[in-house]
């Protein structure tokens, strides 16, 4: 690999945990500093904000403090008008869906390894009393294609 992020300790599968019979949430994922969300008008819940990148680039004032608030405030935008090819888009939904219904015995051959963040878990753990996110994840270089890690592509599904 041309580029070396560090390890991470590998963990279960969020996924797989969810399977198990359960009736809490482990302490790990427990995120103890949160205020609870609540929730008792949804009508009046904020929307996530949109992005308009062909605004962006044409430098639109607006736009640009639209992408200021969203970074700052939410973390995350919807971001529309970028020129994916909405096909694309579409495939690559179906692909992640299709990853995600694979058997776990098919998955294992796309987990990370204790040297290698590439590939389906979580990234950055780095201590076992690490709180952890309720979620899963596959993490991959695209490009430059030459450091694309060879030990997963020829594993994942189509239509990636």
């Amino acid at each position: 690999m041309f580029k070396n992020f560090g390890t991470s300790i590998l963990v279960p599968s969020v996924q797989e945990l969810a399977k198990q019979p359960i009736t809490e949430v482990p302490e790990r994922y427990l995120q103890p500093n949160q205020d609870p969300v609540v929730v008792s008008n949804t009508t009046s819940l904020q929307q996530v904000p949109v992005i308009d990148l062909s605004k962006l680039l044409s430098e639109d004032a607006t736009e640009l403090e639209k992408f200021d608030h969203a970074c700052k405030e939410w973390g995350f935008f919807q971001l529309i008008n970028h020129g994916v090819d909405p096909t694309l888009v579409e495939n690559i939904k179906i692909g992640v869906g299709e990853f995600l219904t694979l058997p776990a015995e098919e998955k294992k051959k796309l987990l990370q390894t204790s040297d290698d963040m590439e590939g389906f878990g979580q990234l950055f753990v780095t201590s076992e009393n690490q709180k952890l996110e309720w979620a899963d994840l596959f993490y991959t270089t695209t490009l430059p294609s030459h450091g694309r890690n060879p030990r997963l592509f020829p594993n994942i599904p189509q239509p990636f």
